[in-house]
């Protein structure tokens, strides 16, 4: 079944005294562009995530965004770098000194500061079995992300193609009264001449310039291709529609060439109800434009 561009999806992880929370929305898009936000510490594994997300995803902006919060109850191991402190208080004593600015710390204040506190350094062998674990963690998390937002894809995909059926069917029915009023056209124009040249000429016609008059005529208003194609448009787009694989690049292309069609039965149209249904045709190939702009 077809997708649409739209959706959201959400999931979280706990490890390592963290709960890392990850949010996936997409929206519409003409070609794919994945946007990954997260903590710098983690661009290391932003090539993996970026493929796994591509893997779903043929089509749309798609927006990711990771975060970490401490655990209230975590009792993660961490060491005071007593080397920045001093840096942190030498400044202070500094700015206190040259430029007259209290230099009161407390604590609390100190431990705030970028780098006052760090990871105890683990052997290179610990080092990679962590990392591991982490890119593991977040794979798993972003995986259950983006299955929430295909879901959500797939369902709103449902609604766009039974849209799309039944305006597929307005436009069918639509065809079938351009075809049965198609003959109409050439019958009223030579009614509608035959009339006015017999005022004219009080009756007396040239009965072969009047024949090939309609014939002309005839020529230039058939619009017996244009309806030939038209109605395969509408079965190459239903068969689109129950495709498995991305449409919408492929669905634009077809309403386009449906469109052209449908101007070109205008331009030929010399029949007030014939005009008619042309314009009710485009308003229902907008329409269908609209949804399929929404399909991936």
């Amino acid at each position: 079944m077809s997708h649409s561009m739209t959706g959201y999806g959400q999931s979280a992880r706990q490890y390592g005294g963290y709960v890392i929370q990850f949010e996936i929305k997409s929206v519409n898009h003409r070609y794919a562009e994945i946007v990954l936000r997260m903590p710098r510490e983690w661009t290391c594994y932003e090539d993996g995530l970026r493929r796994l997300v591509q893997r779903h995803i043929k089509r749309g902006r798609i927006d990711v965004y990771i975060s970490k919060e401490r655990e209230d109850n975590s009792s993660l191991p961490f060491v005071l770098n007593s080397s920045i402190v001093r840096s942190y208080m030498q400044a202070a004593e500094e700015l206190s000194r040259d430029y007259g600015v209290s230099a009161n710390f407390t604590a609390r204040d100190i431990l705030t500061l970028p780098d006052v506190l760090t990871a105890p350094e683990l052997t290179k062998d610990a080092q990679a079995s962590r990392d591991d674990e982490w890119e593991s963690v977040l794979q798993d998390g972003l995986e259950e992300a983006v299955s929430g937002l295909m879901r959500m894809r797939e369902m709103e995909g449902l609604h766009l193609v039974r849209d799309l059926e039944s305006r597929l069917l307005k436009l069918d029915n639509l065809h079938s009264e351009l075809t049965l009023l198609a003959p109409e056209v050439v019958s009223d124009y030579r009614a509608r001449l035959q009339g006015r040249l017999s005022e004219l000429f009080e009756g007396a016609l040239d009965e072969q310039r009047f024949a090939m008059e309609i014939a002309l005529f005839a020529d230039r208003s058939n619009i017996d291709e244009e309806l030939i194609r038209l109605k395969s448009h509408f079965e190459q787009c239903r068969g689109l529609l129950n495709s498995r694989e991305p449409i919408g690049r492929r669905l634009d292309f077809l309403i386009q060439e449906m469109n052209r069609e449908t101007n070109t039965i205008g331009s030929k149209a010399n029949h007030l109800a014939l005009v008619n249904r042309v314009l009710e045709m485009k308003a229902e190939l907008e329409k269908i434009r609209e949804q399929a702009a929404n399909m991936e």
